[in-house]
């Protein structure tokens, strides 16, 4: 009997060796505490190197190609005629500008007319000068609602038209949304702010959102597919004929965005003592003559097209221009005759004369 008893021990014993190490329904190790917070950590980390970004509330500024909160990307801008000349130094705002136009006026002088989407925040806006009739056409093609402070008679009739909205500070409604600033002498001394345009744009009842059909105004890369231009000319330093201020911009590789400078120094904003920088140059060439010599007013062809220049990310190409009516978009061309990509962020747009646009240079230094 003893016999029996100790060979089914045996045998029992046996049989659970065996069958512990082969049977498919045991136990896997178990992890040791430091593996298991190794585990856990590298877990942690890897979720934070890969943020998700969902843009919720968002969408893509039709200017910039940048993404903003979705009820500015739907904001009709406003569009501010700004002196250049050294007496009006500094300027107050344009770095918040999505996009600047230069034009040539008078006297070898250029003024700006800076474009804002988002106008809020700005306690100084300007100086703010007066209009030029052509600087109507640039201003339309964006939808905006045009701020000057006085005009040239023959942009008179355009105005007091129905076809800009468009709000002048030296006449009628329109001066109780400006201030004369007693630290400079006038007329270089004429301001606004971000609360007096938008009392001024309710005021006048103006819309403020752009029209469902708008679209981007120009076609936009991705921020992270940039249009390179490889088979673009050098372009490291970008001079402007413009007698007056002789502006020009240096590319930054490091950030990619061109810095301007004019009569000699860094061109900064008041409002935030930064260097005025952009990501997109675009150099359009117009036909241009005089309106009347007694006063060199200046008359720029904006819808004829023309010959130009794209410059981005330290590279430059030739494009050609169009635009079917004084309503529609310019659109900008590339030597195959498509239509070219601008980089999100900041444009600065040259106007310049034909007859002059030799004069500007390009330069791989």
């Amino acid at each position: 009997m003893k016999t029996r008893i100790l060979l089914g021990v045996i045998t029992g014993a046996f049989l659970l060796s065996v069958g512990g190490c082969g049977s498919k329904d045991a136990e896997p190790e178990t992890e040791t505490e430091e593996e298991a917070v190794y585990s856990v950590s590298t877990e942690a980390e890897t979720e934070e190197a890969v943020p998700v970004v969902t843009h919720e509330g968002e969408s893509i500024s039709p200017f910039t190609g940048l993404w903003v909160d979705e009820e500015i990307a739907g904001q009709r801008p406003v569009a501010v005629m700004t002196e250049n000349t050294k007496a009006a130094l500094p300027q107050y705002g344009l770095s918040y500008a999505d996009v600047i136009y230069e034009c040539p006026v008078e006297g070898g002088i250029s003024r700006l007319m800076a474009i804002y989407q988002d106008y809020s925040g700005m306690e100084k806006i300007g100086n703010v000068r007066s209009c030029r009739l052509y600087y109507i056409y640039f201003a339309k093609e964006f939808d905006a609602i045009y701020i000057h402070a006085g005009e040239s008679r023959y942009a008179v009739d355009v105005l007091d038209s129905t076809f800009i909205d468009n709000i002048d500070g030296i006449t009628g409604t329109g001066g109780n949304f400006f201030y004369r600033d007693s630290a400079k002498e006038a007329p270089h001394n004429y301001y606004t702010t971000s609360e007096m345009l938008s009392s001024a744009v309710e005021r006048y009842g103006y819309d403020t959102e752009l029209p469902d059909d708008y679209g981007t105004h120009w076609q936009f890369a991705s921020e992270d597919e940039p249009n390179l231009l490889e088979d673009g000319e050098d372009a490291v330093t970008v001079s402007m004929y413009y007698q007056n201020a002789s502006p020009y911009f240096t590319y930054n590789a490091d950030d990619g965005l061109y810095y301007r400078f004019e009569f000699g120094a860094e061109e900064v904003d008041g409002l935030t003592g930064e260097q005025l920088a952009v990501t997109n140059i675009i150099i359009q060439d117009c036909y241009s003559y005089m309106l009347d010599s007694s006063d060199g007013t200046l008359s720029v062809d904006w819808s004829s097209g023309g010959t130009g220049k794209y410059i981005t990310m330290g590279k430059a190409i030739d494009i050609t221009w169009t635009r079917e009516s004084d309503s529609s978009k310019t659109v900008y061309l590339d030597e195959n005759g498509d239509e070219i990509t601008l980089n999100p962020g900041k444009t600065w747009v040259e106007i310049t004369q034909s007859s002059q646009s030799g004069k500007n240079t390009i330069s791989a230094e």
